[in-house]
């Protein structure tokens, strides 16, 4: 499902204009992404939470050159859903 599918349905289903959808969708993310960089985890209650993991420091082989490099620590989004959400998506 796409950003515009989604908007559509939203619309369809509340009866609110797709352009008043869409600028609420935009915001939503816009404020998840702004939080996360931030470095806040995001939690709704009975969807997930969007959370920040820390990937540790690890060494990498270049094969082809025969070389070793150290990937350094960073973080990465990722995405739990919920307890309800994984029951209703089973």
């Amino acid at each position: 499902m796409t950003k515009a599918e989604i908007v559509s349905e939203i619309a369809k289903s509340t009866g609110i204009d797709k352009v008043t959808v869409l600028e609420t969708v935009e915001r939503f993310m816009e404020t998840v992404k702004d939080a996360m960089a931030n470095g806040e985890n995001v939690y709704l209650r009975g969807f997930g939470s969007f959370i920040i993991k820390t990937r540790s420091q690890k060494t990498a082989r270049n094969i082809s050159k025969g070389t070793t490099i150290i990937i350094p620590e960073h973080k990465i989004p990722a995405f739990k859903p919920a307890k309800v959400f994984m029951d209703q998506v089973k």
